[in-house]
């Protein structure tokens, strides 16, 4: 099992940045690939970035050149920093991980409980 808890959330003006932790109960370095997901009201949830246990990143669209996915495996901590937020970015943020389990034989996915990011005026 892989508990997942994320950090960072918060109410921030348009333009702003903030920077969200999800911090892991297991070793990182046995964890795959990670990610951060999206998922605003009334919408489904969405990629916003992800990066392997390698260190190489992947982001969407909508957040090229504005947000930054990284890991610290030492700290067990993966971070999103989020600048020149906009209203639009308005959502929880949940992150994810894969990790093989070597009883089932299978690549298993968690997540964490969300952390909401209000992006307002």
């Amino acid at each position: 099992q892989v508990q997942l808890v994320e950090f960072g959330g918060g109410l921030v003006q348009p333009g702003g940045s903030l920077r969200l932790s999800c911090a892991a109960s297991v070793s990182m370095f046995s964890i795959n690939d990670m990610g951060w997901y999206r998922q605003a009201p009334g919408k489904q949830r969405e990629l916003v970035a992800s990066i392997s246990s390698g260190g190489r990143t992947n982001y969407a669209d909508f957040v090229k050149g504005r947000f930054t996915i990284s890991r610290d495996n030492a700290k067990n901590t993966m971070y999103l920093q989020m600048n020149s937020l906009k209203l639009e970015d308005t959502a929880v943020y949940y992150c994810n991980a894969d990790r093989w389990d070597r009883v089932t034989m299978a690549l298993l996915s968690y997540w964490g409980q969300g952390t909401q990011v209000s992006v307002s005026s």
